[in-house]
C-alpha cells in the first residue's frame, strides 16, 4: 500500500514564502528552458516537481543553489533577492541543503567518515561536531554501518547517507533530487518516511524533483508540473491529477496514486 502524507502544511502555515521565483526565463545556446516562470515555495512545506525531461526541473534547483543565473528574473529567499549571490553564501546565509540524484559521497571513505569530513567543513567546535554526528547516526539508524565503505553500502543506503550529510549544516530548505530514482519499493517507503519526518521533526522545508510520479505525490503536500518550461499544473496531489492539461501532457488518463 502506498504511504499516503496525513496532513497537507499548505493549509496551517498560510501564505508565508521562504523561496519565490519571479518572471524567471533561462536560456541555454539560444534555446529557452524557462519561460517567465512564477512560483512561491512555503516555509515547512513539501513542495514536488514533476515533467518530462528537459522541462527545467534540475534548471530550477541549480537557480535556487546558484549554481546557475537566470537570464531574466529574480530570486528572492526568505524575503531577500539572492539573484546575485554567489553559492557559497547561499548556502550558509539561507541554510540550504542539496542532495543530488548522482554522487554526493566519497566511495573510498566509511560512512562515519564521510559524515565526519562534511562535518568539519560546517562546524568548528570538535565537540559539537561529535554530538550532531551521534544525532544522525541514531536518527538513521546507521550503527551498523559506521565503518562499512560507501561503496559497499546498499543505494538506499547511499541515498540516506547523503541526505544525512546535507543535514550536518542544519538546513531549513532541502532540495532533493530525483531521491526514488533506481530504488525498490521498500527503500522508496522508507525514503518517503524520512521526507516526512524532516517536515514535522526537523521542520524543513523540502523540495523533490522526481520521474516516480506517484511516490512522489504520496509524500507531499503540493505539487507542480512542468512543460515545455512552464507550469501547467500547481495544487494538492488530487488537483494536479485531476487537471485535463496535466493529463493530457504528463499523466494520461488512467493515473491514480492509490
Amino acid at each position: 500500500m502506498a504511504l499516503i502524507k496525513k496532513f497537507r502544511i499548505k493549509n496551517l502555515k498560510g501564505d508565508d514564502p521562504i523561496i519565490e521565483l519571479k518572471n524567471i526565463s533561462v536560456f541555454y545556446n539560444k534555446r529557452e528552458i524557462i519561460n517567465n516562470l512564477n512560483f512561491k515555495i512555503y516555509r515547512q512545506e513539501i513542495l514536488g516537481m514533476l515533467g518530462p525531461n528537459g522541462v527545467g526541473k534540475s534548471t530550477i534547483f541549480n537557480l535556487i543553489s546558484g549554481l546557475k543565473d537566470p537570464n531574466y528574473g529574480e530570486i528572492i529567499i526568505n524575503g531577500v533577492n539572492c539573484t546575485k549571490l554567489p553559492i557559497y553564501e547561499r548556502f550558509t546565509k539561507f541554510k540550504l541543503g542539496l542532495v543530488p540524484q548522482y554522487g554526493g559521497i566519497i566511495h573510498d571513505l566509511t560512512l562515519i567518515d564521510n559524515l565526519k569530513l562534511v562535518s568539519e567543513i560546517h562546524i568548528n567546535k570538535k565537540e559539537a561536531r561529535k554530538q550532531k554526528i551521534e544525532k544522525l547516526v541514531g536518527q538513521f539508524e546507521f550503527e551498523p554501518l559506521l565503518n562499512i565503505k560507501s561503496k559497499h553500502l546498499s543505494g538506499g543506503q547511499k541515498k540516506k547517507l547523503v541526505i544525512a550529510m546535507a543535514l550536518i549544516n542544519d538546513p531549513k530548505i532541502l532540495l532533493l533530487d530525483e531521491p526514488f530514482a533506481a530504488l525498490d519499493i521498500l527503500t522508496i517507503k522508507m525514503l518517503q518516511e524520512v521526507i516526512l519526518n524532516l517536515q514535522s521533526t526537523e521542520e524543513i522545508t523540502v523540495v523533490v524533483c522526481d520521474h516516480q510520479a506517484r511516490d512522489l505525490l504520496n509524500c507531499v503536500d503540493r505539487a507542480m508540473i512542468l512543460s515545455n518550461g512552464k507550469i501547467i499544473a500547481l495544487g494538492s496531489p488530487n488537483e494536479v491529477i485531476s487537471n485535463k492539461i496535466a493529463k493530457s501532457h504528463y499523466f494520461g488518463e488512467e493515473f491514480n496514486i492509490n
